[in-house]
């Protein structure tokens, strides 16, 4: 009886230790196993087995791309205009060893790195770079942290600056240059217009003062354009030639 409480025991302890020794690992993890302290590597993914009872120590990296906000960062740019300045980093774990071997924690790093670098390259760059050229701000943001990172096992896909706040002076005198330009733009467009016209209605006078006729026409026209609003009053003029006409015919008709 004692004997096979014994073995039942033992059966129990190998099961509990056999089951403790199984892992299974995902496609985007890999296990990092340490063998009494000594690095045997990068295992998974799949069903694995590692030594029980504390002679493997594992921890478990996850390979996905990893979203990292950066904390609203306080720039000074070259041309001393104070501002806010928050990004987003995109990055993955490309080598599991190095990530847990050479960095304590490689995510408060990489967030580490990408605040500094954010202070650092903007505060070199005008506002209206800021502004106007964020692209390329990114693919320098992007480079110099992935170099950074890169002896870690990480890889920095991309950087994206997202707000940039800046001081309540300064928008309102950003507001206000952009009001005198849109304005400057309209009056430029209303003189040209102005002077497109004037040249049409050269050409205009031009054609008909080369015919007498012509003008005429044009007369009768404005008066019939005038004389479709039924609450006009049109003042007709008679040409001085029609009443000197009149005149002499009045004179020839005239009773002796």
């Amino acid at each position: 009886m004692a004997t096979t409480t014994v073995v039942i025991i033992v059966v129990i302890i190998a099961l509990l230790v056999f089951f403790s020794s199984i892992r299974v690992v995902r496609e985007y993890q890999r296990i990092v196993v340490f063998r009494l302290g000594r690095l045997v590597g990068a295992r998974g993914p799949g069903f694995l087995m590692i030594l029980p009872l504390g002679f493997d120590r594992t921890q478990l990296v996850d390979q996905r791309v990893i979203t990292m906000d950066v904390p609203p960062q306080d720039v000074i740019t070259r041309d001393n205009v104070t501002v806010r300045v928050n990004a987003v980093v995109y990055f993955r774990v490309v080598n599991p060893v190095d990530s847990v071997v050479k960095v304590e924690n490689f995510r408060w790093a990489t967030s580490q790195i990408a605040q500094t670098t954010l202070r650092n390259v903007l505060g070199q760059s005008e506002l209206d770079e800021l502004l106007a050229q964020r692209e390329r701000l990114n693919q320098s943001l992007q480079k110099i942290i992935d170099e950074h990172t890169d002896p870690w096992g990480i890889k920095v896909s991309t950087v994206e600056i997202k707000d940039v706040e800046l001081p309540e002076g300064m928008r309102r005198s950003m507001a206000a240059q952009a009001e005198a330009e849109r304005e400057r733009r309209a009056k430029v467009i209303h003189a040209e217009g102005e002077f497109q016209a004037s040249q049409k209605l050269a050409d205009a006078a031009k054609i008909i003062g080369q015919e007498p006729a012509a003008i005429q026409l044009r007369y009768l026209q404005t008066l019939t354009e005038i004389a479709a609003d039924k609450n006009s009053t049109i003042l007709f003029p008679i040409p001085m030639e029609m009443l000197r006409a009149l005149s002499v015919w009045a004179d020839k008709n005239k009773p002796s």
